[in-house]
């Protein structure tokens, strides 16, 4: 076959030679075959993010199933706690390096960390009924508390008002959530105690720090005043377990995961125009037959219009507020998605898995309210 020639230049026009150049870093190839018409097959992708491409997977650290991952509080690292007792630690950008792999804090699965909120540190609840500070930037446990008589579902913490101390409650299977002092030497005692009567699963900070949301065995939501020690109302509506407790940017809403597969958000502003305070009832992420504590989250990007929650399904289902409409269904796991986590600042997704892996992708970018 002989070569198409080049068209004659129309007589009085300057024609000049573009340069070959790579094609733009915003174009894949979606085919791998080695068929040469193939080879034209070009989608664009409009990237959103700072990540090194649109998804990026976290994996080789754990050798058991992922029961949390949370960004830090500026989105530059990941943590992730797993059932082989040790906690990961991951840049969150390019190169996306494993640079802390943490292990011997305990004898048994951590079930959930969080991030400090005012200095380097991790604090992680587990099995063996201990909570744990970690140093991140060398590696070492620094504070261990024989913190509850059963085992620590989970823990959240939250900086006390115009007092500076960070304040960490811890929720567990002996039916009490309990709220110590944040940072190296703080007391090896709880500064308050709430006694629930059943099993908790999930605890969260209002956003001022005055009151605990507490989920609970009874399928309902306790919300307990710190400065009363006292529980001032429940939230209900749940026919089976909340997992975990989200509260959204705002301090207005509570998002709660369950058992029955339903996900609600609960409008906990003081004055709510609904006398159930359900906001909204989300569907489309299944629990599955194996009781996991599925961990929910609400995007920071653009102030809280999204929720994210995994499922059996080895799916993640991302959800719009205000309508209630499933966005997206994200695949991309070989197990359970156990937990997932908004960047505070850019539209990224991190899901974490029973398959031992973690995701980041990028979603298209939400507006800011």
């Amino acid at each position: 076959m002989s070569k198409r020639g080049t068209s004659p230049p129309v007589e009085g026009t300057l024609i000049k030679r573009a340069k070959a150049t790579p094609p733009p870093s915003n174009q894949i190839a979606i085919s791998s075959s080695n068929d040469e018409r193939s080879k034209g097959l070009i989608r664009t992708v409009q990237r959103t993010s700072s990540l090194e491409a649109p998804i990026v997977s976290l994996a080789g650290a754990h050798s058991g199933e992922i029961l949390s991952c949370r960004f830090d509080p500026t989105g530059q690292n990941v943590a992730a706690c797993s059932a082989d007792r040790s906690v990961s630690l991951w840049k969150t950008y390019p190169p996306n390096t494993n640079y802390g792999l943490i292990s011997s804090l305990t004898k048994a699965p951590i079930l959930d960390l969080q991030w400090s909120l005012c200095s380097p540190t991790i604090y992680t609840v587990s099995a063996d009924h201990l909570l744990c500070t970690v140093d991140v930037t060398t590696g070492q446990r620094v504070r261990k508390i024989k913190a509850h008589r059963e085992i620590i579902n989970t823990v959240d913490r939250t900086m006390a008002g115009g007092a500076g101390v960070e304040l960490v409650a811890t929720g567990s299977d002996d039916g009490t959530v309990r709220i110590w002092e944040g940072g190296e030497d703080a007391r090896k005692h709880a500064v308050a105690t709430f006694e629930i009567g059943c099993p908790v699963t999930s605890v969260c900070w209002s956003v001022d720090g005055a009151n605990v949301y507490i989920g609970a065995l009874d399928n309902e939501i306790h919300v307990y005043d710190l400065r009363k020690n006292e529980q001032v109302y429940s939230l209900t509506g749940h026919v089976d377990t909340p997992t975990s407790l989200s509260l959204s940017p705002n301090g207005s809403y509570l998002l709660s995961p369950s058992f029955s597969s339903h996900t609600l958000i609960h409008d906990v502003r003081p004055f709510s125009p609904s006398p159930t305070r359900v906001h909204r009832v989300l569907q489309g992420a299944p629990a599955g037959f194996e009781n996991t504590l599925l961990k929910g989250a609400w995007s920071k990007d653009d102030g809280g219009q999204r929720v994210a929650v995994g499922g059996a399904d080895r799916m993640v289902c991302v959800w719009e507020v205000d309508s209630g409409k499933i966005l997206y269904k994200l695949p991309g796991h070989k197990g359970t998605v156990t937990a997932v986590d908004f960047h505070p600042k850019e539209p990224i997704l991190l899901t974490g898995s029973k398959d031992g892996t973690m995701i980041l992708g990028e979603l298209e970018p939400g507006v800011a309210i």
